[in-house]
C-alpha cells in the first residue's frame, strides 16, 4: 500500500512540475489601477466634451522617452518592469527575457517584438486637453511610470491600436476589458483629460465585464 501511495504521489508531483513548467510567463501590471466602483466614481466626475486641435498635433510635442535611472531610459524600465527573467547589457537595453501580451495574450521572447503602449494614446491625450499643456507637462505624461499608463504589449497590436479610443478599440481579449476601461479611466481622471460621449458609453460597457 505503501508503494501505490508513493507511486500516486511521484505522479501528482510530475504533473504538478508540468503544470509549472507550462503556465505562461508571470507579467507586472502597472500600479494605480483602481478597483471598479471606484473607475465607475471618476469615470462619472469626468467631463464629457468633444475633442478638439487634431490638427495641430504633433508627436514630438511629447517628449519621450528619457533617461530615467543611469542608463535606463522609460521603455527600458518597463521591459524590465513588465517582464520575466529579463536580462540587459550595460546599456540596459534588454537582452533576453520573457514578455506576456495582456491586450492578445501573446508570450515574445524578444524585446523587439514588444512596443511600450500608452494606455490612452498621446494623440488622444492631446485632443482631450494636452494640447493646453506645457511640454514639460508632456513630457512627464509620456514617460509616467507612477500611474497605468505605460504597458509593454505586442507591437502590432499596438500599431493597430493608434490613436483610438475604446469607442472604435479594444484588446481582442474581453478577459482583459474590466482592466482596461480601469487604467483608462485612471489616466483620464489624473491628468484632468475629457471624454467623449460615446467613449463614455464604452468604458461603462467594459465596466461592466468587472
Amino acid at each position: 500500500m505503501k508503494r501505490v501511495f508513493a507511486g500516486i504521489a511521484a505522479v501528482l508531483s510530475l504533473i504538478v512540475l508540468s503544470v509549472t513548467l507550462t503556465a505562461g510567463p508571470a507579467s507586472a501590471t502597472p500600479p494605480n489601477i483602481p478597483s471598479a466602483s471606484t473607475a465607475a466614481s471618476r469615470l462619472a466626475s469626468l467631463t464629457v466634451a468633444a475633442e478638439s486641435h487634431q490638427s495641430t498635433y504633433n508627436r514630438d510635442l511629447f517628449p519621450h522617452w528619457i533617461t530615467v535611472s543611469g542608463a535606463c531610459n522609460t521603455r527600458e524600465q518597463v521591459l524590465k518592469r513588465d517582464g520575466s527573467g529579463v536580462v540587459t547589457n550595460s546599456s540596459c537595453a534588454a537582452t533576453s527575457g520573457t514578455w506576456y501580451s495582456p491586450y492578445d495574450g501573446a508570450t515574445w521572447h524578444a524585446a523587439a517584438d514588444v512596443d511600450i503602449d500608452h494606455m490612452v494614446p498621446l494623440a488622444e491625450a492631446w485632443r482631450s486637453g494636452a494640447w493646453a499643456w506645457t511640454t514639460a507637462q508632456r513630457q512627464a505624461y509620456a514617460n509616467d511610470l507612477g500611474g497605468p499608463e505605460l504597458w509593454a504589449v505586442t507591437d502590432n497590436v499596438n500599431q493597430s491600436k493608434g490613436d483610438q479610443d475604446p469607442t472604435t478599440w479594444k484588446p481582442s481579449l474581453t478577459s482583459f476589458w474590466c482592466t482596461y476601461s480601469r487604467a483608462w479611466i485612471q489616466v483620464k481622471y489624473y491628468y484632468g483629460l475629457s471624454v467623449q460621449s460615446s467613449e463614455k458609453t464604452a468604458l461603462t460597457t467594459m465596466l461592466g465585464y468587472c
